[in-house]
């Protein structure tokens, strides 16, 4: 439930009308803005007479929100979100964020070579993985807290915030200390108790999209992860299961539209997992710039060919930098930056 109010009202009279709201068992949410004035009310608001609310003489109208997802919807927060890390900024109109790197950190010089390439052709943050969630429990599962030791040394290297997935609850405290944004792979989108807990935090998430995830089921774990105080939240579309098996999933490029027409999240595109084919990235990347995300999130390899992981859809260093050329033209066209 929303409640809308006139503008000029004052503080003290916002402050007294969310009293008496709260005392009713919800919680309330003001979004005060220049023209407009939204409290936002989350929880049971199945006992709450809406026409008593109206019957306040600030108050313009009161509106019941369909969508399940509060914290997370648009109509509880107008404005697009935008989050902050380390100086770069993600979302609105801020120039897009352009996350690059392999998907497997391998060495020293793999990882430390590669930032310093990718950062020179346009990237502004270095996605990585130290732990590798993978079908098989024979394939490489990652170097793990050695691989995260090598993010730092990069990020000292280059200065570019570290992006990395989690895989376990144990490990948020050391994901808080040392990396700058903490992605949720496809798999855990919906592992609710390491939302939950990543809810507690400050860190950004980057929340990938569940391999069969509803556009609901996907803003509502976003929501898992609002609810408990943590509202900087990055959605990330990498590609959904169909019945098409030519490519590795298949990317949903309507959900960009879709996501900013519900929530006031930034959402990027991860073309690389969407196809697993390098030669189809450049396009897809284009795609969804033209289609207005905040941001990419590109698999990066000096050598695909040998990678210990997905080097099938990584593309090498010099077509990342061709890349980032086609990209300024497309973003000029839609009003951003790179």
């Amino acid at each position: 439930m929303i409640v809308i109010l006139k503008p000029g009202t004052s503080q003290k009279e916002i402050d007294t009308l969310s009293d008496s709201l709260i005392k009713q068992g919800v919680q309330v949410n003001p979004v005060i803005g220049t023209d407009l004035i939204i409290l936002g009310l989350v929880g049971d608001t199945s006992k709450i007479d809406p026409t008593q609310i109206e019957a306040n003489r600030n108050v313009t109208k009161v509106m019941h929100v369909a969508e399940p997802f509060k914290k997370a919807n648009k109509m509880f927060h107008p404005k697009p979100t935008v989050i902050e890390v380390n100086g770069q900024k993600i979302g609105g109109d801020s120039r897009l964020a352009l996350m690059a790197g392999p998907c497997s950190v391998e060495s020293e010089e793999q990882i430390v070579g590669i930032a310093q390439e990718v950062k020179k052709m346009g990237a502004n943050f270095l996605r990585g993985g130290a732990f590798k969630p993978r079908t098989s429990p024979y394939a490489f599962q990652g170097l793990q807290y050695e691989g995260l030791e090598l993010l730092m040394e990069a990020r000292e290297k280059t200065e570019l915030p570290i992006v990395t997935e989690i895989m376990s609850p144990y490990d948020i405290e050391t994901f808080v200390e040392k990396v700058d944004i903490i992605q949720v792979g496809a798999r855990n989108m919906q592992n609710f108790e390491l939302l939950k807990e990543l809810g507690r935090t400050s860190k950004p998430i980057l929340l990938k999209r569940g391999l069969s995830a509803t556009i609901e089921e996907w803003l509502m774990s976003a929501e898992y992860i609002m609810s408990g105080g943590n509202e900087k939240i990055i959605l990330c579309e990498r590609g959904i299961r169909t019945f098409e098996t030519y490519t590795r999933n298949t990317l949903d490029l309507s959900a960009i539209p879709a996501v900013k027409n519900l929530s006031h999240l930034p959402v990027v595109v991860d073309p690389s997992h969407a196809t697993g084919k390098w030669w189809m990235v450049e396009p897809l990347a284009r795609a969804a710039v033209a289609v207005g995300s905040d941001g990419l999130i590109i698999e990066v390899h000096n050598d695909p060919a040998n990678a210990l992981c997905d080097g099938q859809q990584s593309i090498k260093p010099h077509v990342f930098g061709e890349l980032m050329e086609q990209i300024k033209l497309i973003a000029k066209a839609v009003g951003r930056e790179v």
